[in-house]
């Protein structure tokens, strides 16, 4: 039928985001038909000129609508671009008008199991005869299980579980599921690894709002705009987690977590402004109470922690202020800037053996940072000079 040849992929070479204008031009140019335009865009396809060849197969079916082939055609360039919701939608295009094509389903269940949609996976698996690898229908049982050991371990808050359970599912195949990374980052959240659920989550696909809402449903795409919005909050940003929260309330406005979720937002994020302004007028005891109260709201919230950190620091307390980093620093390994406000602060109470641990990191994680090297030098020197007062 002229379809797409399945074709082993180049990891050297990146998929073309910009349509280079020839094969494009050659069609607006002459009144091919649009078996002609197909073709050309097959040809472009094999070659890794991906968006040449979606804007061959939209010409295509701006001739004729309602050819099975081309949307099928489509869908495979959108998802070599990356577009794996819009391939959905034009596979199942396909499907309807010509509901036997077996190639749509066995493209369709495909895009399905990268999605985490196993069990519509198998359905259209089933229904692509001999296109259908053995393969993929064997991934498809494997993800169905991991993702039913799932359900069952956030029933019982089993978060270890859970963790493991939505790794092996992305590793099984479904490696573009917005709700399975989720699931990992809200686990990694009650376990109060918030550095970890932000890596889980950026790990994941980034698809617009609409489109998700259009895959998941309202609230399904809520649920998944909750748990961005926790993480956001958790690890900082305040704004982008306030607007997530919102997005959540307007899909799903019965929802009394995502009310719960923009209602904390707002008072850390009220108190972390206000705490700002003092420390910047040199009013840190107040400050350290700003601070303080938006800590009752998000009690791990590692910057809020940091920036009572900064105010203790100021005041001369010490103790208190390491209290508070080591605290930032349990749920963020990697916030360079408690570890910093740590450091100085082991330094001025002459801990020098801790203050050399926490800038020796800070000097793997930045070594072209002159301020950590000149630190830790002095650190270094301090504690040999202490070592050798010691009779």
């Amino acid at each position: 039928m002229g379809n797409i040849v399945k074709k082993p992929a180049d990891s050297n070479r990146k998929p073309s985001e910009s349509p280079a204008p020839a094969s494009f031009c050659r069609a607006l140019s002459t009144r091919m038909d649009p078996e002609t335009l197909k073709i050309m865009g097959n040809e472009d396809y094999k070659n890794g000129r991906f968006a040449e060849a979606l804007a061959l197969y939209d010409a295509a079916i701006s001739i004729d609508p309602n050819k099975a082939s081309y949307r099928s055609n489509r869908s495979a360039a959108l998802t070599a671009l990356g577009r794996l919701l819009e391939a959905i939608f034009e596979c199942r295009e396909a499907i309807r008008i010509d509901p036997r094509y077996q190639r749509a389903h066995n493209r369709l269940a495909t895009l399905y199991l990268r999605l985490g949609e196993a069990e519509k996976a198998m359905y259209h698996y089933k229904h692509s005869g001999p296109e259908a690898d053995p393969e993929d229908i064997a991934k498809a049982k494997r993800v169905q299980s991991h993702l039913s050991k799932c359900t069952e371990a956030r029933k019982l808050r089993d978060w270890n579980t859970l963790i493991k359970e939505s790794r092996c599912a992305i590793l099984a195949g479904a490696d573009s599921a917005p709700q399975i990374f989720a699931l990992q980052a809200e686990a990694l959240m009650k376990l109060r690894k918030h550095q970890d659920a932000d890596e889980a989550l950026s790990k994941g696909p980034n698809f617009e709002v609409e489109e998700c809402t259009k895959f998941l449903g309202p609230i399904g795409n809520a649920g998944l705009l909750v748990v961005r919005a926790q993480v956001d909050l958790a690890v900082g940003r305040f704004d982008d987690a306030l607007e997530a929260a919102q997005r959540a309330a307007r899909l799903d406005s019965s929802n009394k977590e995502v009310n719960y979720v923009i209602k904390r937002a707002r008072a850390v994020a009220g108190a972390r402004y206000k705490g700002n302004e003092l420390f910047k007028a040199e009013r840190f005891t107040e400050a350290c109470v700003a601070y303080g109260e938006g800590l009752e709201h998000d009690p791990h919230n590692s910057v809020l922690l940091c920036n009572r950190a900064a105010c203790r620091t100021k005041l001369g307390q010490y103790d208190k202020a390491i209290e508070d980093c080591t605290a930032a620093l349990n749920v963020r390994p990697s916030y360079s800037k408690a570890r910093l406000r740590r450091a100085d602060c082991f330094a001025k109470l002459e801990k020098w053996e801790a203050s050399i641990q926490d800038y020796e990191v800070l000097a793997r994680e930045a070594p072209e940072d002159e301020e950590v090297s000149r630190a830790l030098l002095e650190a270094k020197a301090q504690l040999k000079r202490q070592c050798g007062n010691i009779v």
